[in-house]
């Protein structure tokens, strides 16, 4: 299963056939094998990388530290299903160190996700504080290396 999972993990776009190849068996198996992997929630989606610059759509990422006040029973869960909500949120972590739970959040603009930290993260009962940092360039992500041009490195050695 831990091969299969990491060639998913790699590329999600491999067929049952070259899954099957690779792994050494049926396509049936490799089927039967994925169903129950997203049944029990251990392979929760298939998403592609996208390098947004590209594109020409304005498009920004920031990530979020966030300090706040565990629930009682509830500890961070409460605070982080509450955060995950938010349709600009891609992810939410906790953290070890000086904050509590990590946030990754997409905009079109500064001005949007600044917006949307002061008057929607922000004011969150539980949310002591933020602090913002805006991604600049992404060099890699996922895996996946943003480099503008491929080099040979043939001989480079």
């Amino acid at each position: 299963m831990e091969k299969l999972l990491r060639l998913l993990d790699t590329n999600a776009r491999l067929t049952d056939a070259q899954l099957a190849a690779m792994l050494d068996c049926t396509e049936e198996e490799i089927k039967k094998k994925l169903t129950a992997l997203e049944r029990e929630g251990i392979v929760r989606g298939y998403k592609a990388v996208i390098d947004w610059e590209k594109t020409g759509e304005e498009h920004l990422t920031a990530l979020i530290e966030l300090r706040v006040t565990p629930q009682p029973d509830r500890g961070f869960e409460e605070i982080a299903e509450q955060v995950s909500l938010f349709d600009e949120v891609e992810s939410v972590y906790l953290m070890s160190g000086g904050y509590d739970l990590a946030v990754t959040v997409r905009g079109r603009s500064f001005r949007d996700i600044a917006f949307f930290v002061a008057k929607r993260l922000s004011t969150l009962d539980s949310v002591i504080s933020t602090a913002t940092h805006f991604v600049l360039r992404r060099y890699k992500d996922q895996g996946v290396a943003f480099t503008r041009e491929k080099k040979d490195l043939r001989g480079a050695l």
